[in-house]
């Protein structure tokens, strides 16, 4: 194998559209699309509450009860999974990762966490021989420790690794340690990098 192991992000790569789905809910809270992405981008106090949860300093109570009213929303009760409502799951990317697992190349998460619940436990344990999720292990991603606590997890030196994100800090943190990284756009298009990464050697 050109690679030894392989570590994903969760939301937006194995899931549909993290973006999208926050444009959704802002059209079904009547907000103007782009206003969650807006509050990170522009207010440091929102993205500062945002990598408390991250790292599990706050609960998700606490970040709906600060995040809801700087949205202008009176209502802050079930906020995180009101965000998430319109998240699927990308069903191209969840069969390459099943398949490269099933082809013995060891898969691991890493994911910065909103709270438990965009996690399906099966899922997690049919696609992954490990999972480091943020709020668990009081880091975030692009901190390097996470990328490094992946790889140890996984049993594969970190410039044995392949990393998969849609973010570009996040895959600029991964680079930093030495990963391979794949700035995820487009499920076909990874899927024929993985394939160039992970096919056989030519002899």
């Amino acid at each position: 194998m050109a690679a030894g192991g392989l570590l994903l992000d969760f939301g937006g790569v194995l899931t549909t559209s993290i973006w999208e789905c926050f444009d959704e809910f802002c059209r079904a809270e009547g907000l103007p699309e782009g206003t969650v992405r807006g509050l990170f981008r522009d207010d440091p106090e929102a993205l500062a509450d945002l990598r408390r949860l991250e790292k599990g300093e706050i609960t998700e109570e606490e970040f709906a009860a600060s995040f809801g009213p700087r949205l202008g929303l009176a209502d802050s009760e079930g906020l995180i999974g009101r965000m998430f409502a319109g998240l699927g799951p990308e069903e191209t990317m969840i069969g390459a990762v099943r398949a490269l697992r099933g082809d013995g190349v060891r898969t691991g998460l890493i994911s910065n966490s909103w709270g438990t619940g965009i996690y399906e436990p099966q899922l997690l344990s049919d696609l992954f021989d490990a999972v480091v999720i943020s709020g668990d292990v009081g880091l975030h991603k692009p901190q390097p420790e996470i990328y490094e606590l992946g790889a140890k997890r996984l049993g594969v030196a970190p410039d044995d690794c392949v990393f998969v994100d849609d973010l570009r800090e996040n895959v600029a943190g991964a680079e930093a340690v030495g990963m391979t990284a794949i700035l995820h756009r487009d499920p076909e298009a990874t899927v024929a990098e993985l394939r160039r990464l992970f096919g056989p050697e030519d002899d």
